[in-house]
């Protein structure tokens, strides 16, 4: 990802900048009133993230199973939601962010 420095040039984010955390990154408006930036809890939502694609999925897949057809798709649907939500944390707690 890039952005733009002070003097107005664009850089490359490094590694380091993404560990150290991004300030204000979550909350733009979070210098103001003397907010402190905000952080995201990566680890709580992968946690969160992969309990939902086990039980959305196998309670969905059980639903299906016994006739529940509607019950059965809005939970397959929603375990492939937390599939999707599941490697996006991945990607960036690999990119070094913190949480």
């Amino acid at each position: 990802m890039t952005h733009r420095d002070d003097d107005g040039s664009r850089k490359r984010r490094t590694r380091e900048e993404y560990e150290r955390g991004l300030y204000d990154y979550h909350d733009p408006t979070g210098g103001f009133g003397g907010a402190a930036p905000a952080r995201s809890a990566l680890t709580l939502r992968l946690w969160l993230a992969g309990f939902g694609v086990l039980f959305c999925g196998v309670v969905g897949v059980l639903l299906l199973l016994n006739g529940f057809v509607a019950f059965g798709v809005v939970l397959v649907v929603l375990a492939v939601v937390a599939v999707v939500d599941f490697g996006w944390v991945l990607h960036r707690k690999r990119r070094g962010e913190p949480g």
